[in-house]
């Protein structure tokens, strides 16, 4: 676990998440921001009027404790959403009496992957508590911990809601939908608050949040969430959203893998005839889940990574200066076991695979001229392949989560470029890889063609010295499940004592 002061950040596996928000009498909600940091519209402000977002990606629910739960599936949020913000607001009074306001994030595995508890909440009725935000390639998470005098209304106006009776801006900050708007608060004695309409009567254990009015009916029920193991709590059934008219859903087959999970393996897997959703078919649930850890020093030296879940993991190595470059896994006697990285490139820069052994401790020698930073983190953080060319450098691991396609690489070194696949769907256990096999072993510039299996599939670039490009094309609809495998894995209670206390 990452605890936080304010203005602290770090980064979180890019995997689905659950954030917690506590405080007696405190409602939490989403606002999804682009990089302008304002909503797009209606459907970016997920309440108790609103738990859904359409596209899935974040949905609100409680518990039967009374804790609010923001469940944030990373992979599925849009591309212009920059920033997801965490806001909670006091049902009565002012956030100062909310005994224990506090947000706190986990994994799919339940696993804490980052902490804050506020400590100087004074009048104000609302505040931004956290941040999620993009940040190469990846996502942080931010204790913010701003409030605003005035209240919900005003948070909700300076990141581009209208609200009913409050003046309307000048000119709108760029084209697009409209802004959501609500009702104006009924007449009522007493001092004066931001207040609107409840929500017209229909079905659905979800209250209004205070102070707002769910926005007009959206045409398409949302996509069904990634399910959670909240920790410690027993999770609230969520409603079962309306039927709308939608493509020909992709069906799961029946057979052996596709049943309940097994404990402690994360993400929940739809059961057998269960509509495969765009945020379940990305979630990534293979190998355990982890807050990176990241090191820095300079020439050579011995890394140790004590208390990680056994299994594979990225590492990723960034050395500035010129000059050789060599990374080897040490075995439990001290000697150089796998070698991870052999270059001469100047300015090294790459991700490979490593295992984490049965007794948790990563231990590796490096070899290296000047300063140098590697981070090792869990392999659900690997960067998704999809349609789009993007561009790479250096060695790489990637994953591939949809049906059958071919892989366009277009690369741009003079040496070495070798490229494995690691098939997943059938391979049992969660501490190893399956045998890798070969699709790419050639010298210099060119362009290469890889036909790829459905995945899940770790793709990896093992030598890759210089630039290089890649995408997918002719991607088929997956026939199953994203991620078939059902391995046994260890509780999530067990798997919290694997983490090192740093």
């Amino acid at each position: 676990m990452t605890t936080l002061i304010k203005g602290g950040n770090g980064f979180v596996p890019s995997v689905p998440l659950r954030i917690a928000v506590r405080g007696r009498g405190v409602d939490a909600m989403a606002l999804l921001l682009t990089g302008q940091g304002l909503v797009r519209g209606d459907a970016d402000v997920v309440f108790h009027g609103q738990t859904a977002h359409p596209g899935g990606a974040v949905r609100l629910t409680r518990d039967q404790a009374g804790t609010e739960w923001l469940e944030v599936a990373l992979p599925a949020v849009e591309e212009d959403v920059a920033r997801v913000l965490v806001v909670g607001s006091a049902e009565h009074g002012a956030l100062r009496d909310a005994t224990g306001l506090s947000v706190e994030a986990y994994a799919p595995d339940g696993t804490s992957v980052a902490h804050y508890e506020v400590t100087d909440a004074a009048g104000e009725t609302a505040m931004v508590l956290a941040e999620l935000y993009r940040r190469a390639g990846g996502w942080k998470f931010r204790a913010v911990g701003q409030g605003w005098a005035s209240g919900l209304e005003g948070l909700a106006t300076d990141h581009g809601v209208h609200v009913a009776g409050a003046p309307a801006p000048a000119a709108p900050p760029a084209p697009g939908p409209a802004a959501p708007a609500f009702a104006p608060p009924p007449p009522a004695p007493g001092p004066a608050a931001p207040a609107f309409a409840p929500p017209p009567p229909a079905p659905g254990p979800a209250a209004p949040v205070p102070g707002f009015a769910p926005p007009p009916a959206a045409p398409a029920a949302p996509a069904a969430p990634v399910a959670f193991a909240p920790p410690g709590a027993v999770p609230v059934p969520a409603p079962v959203p309306a039927p709308a008219p939608a493509p020909v859903p992709q069906q799961y087959p029946a057979g052996p893998g596709y049943g309940p999970p097994q404990p402690g393996h994360g993400a929940q897997a739809p059961a057998p005839g269960a509509v495969l959703t765009p945020s379940q078919s990305d979630a990534w649930t293979y190998g355990p889940v982890f807050p990176p850890y990241t090191e820095t020093g300079r020439d050579n030296d011995v890394i140790t990574v004590d208390g990680l879940p056994p299994g594979p993991v990225v590492v990723q190595l960034e050395i500035p200066d010129a000059g050789y470059t060599g990374l080897w896994v040490l075995d439990r006697l001290n000697k150089k076991k796998d070698n991870l990285v052999n270059s001469t490139e100047d300015r090294y820069f790459g991700r490979v695979l490593a295992t984490v052994p049965a007794s948790g401790t990563l231990r590796l020698r490096l070899e290296a001229e000047g300063q140098w930073r590697m981070e090792v983190s869990p392999l659900a953080s690997a960067r998704r392949l999809t349609e789009e060319e993007a561009d790479f450098r250096g060695p790489d691991v990637l994953l591939h989560t949809g049906g059958v396609a071919d892989l366009a690489i277009r690369y741009r070194g003079d040496d070495n470029l070798i490229v494995h696949v690691y098939e997943l769907a059938g391979h049992e256990d969660p501490a190893t890889l399956p045998r890798r096999k070969n699709v790419v072993n050639e010298i210099g510039k060119r362009r290469e063609t890889v036909p790829l299996t459905e995945g899940p599939l770790v793709v990896e670039f093992e030598m890759a010295d210089g630039p290089w490009r890649a995408r997918l094309k002719r991607v088929q609809p997956h026939s199953g499940p994203a991620n078939p495998w059902q391995g046994q894995g260890p509780s999530p209670a067990e798997r919290r004592g694997w983490f090192p206390r740093r």
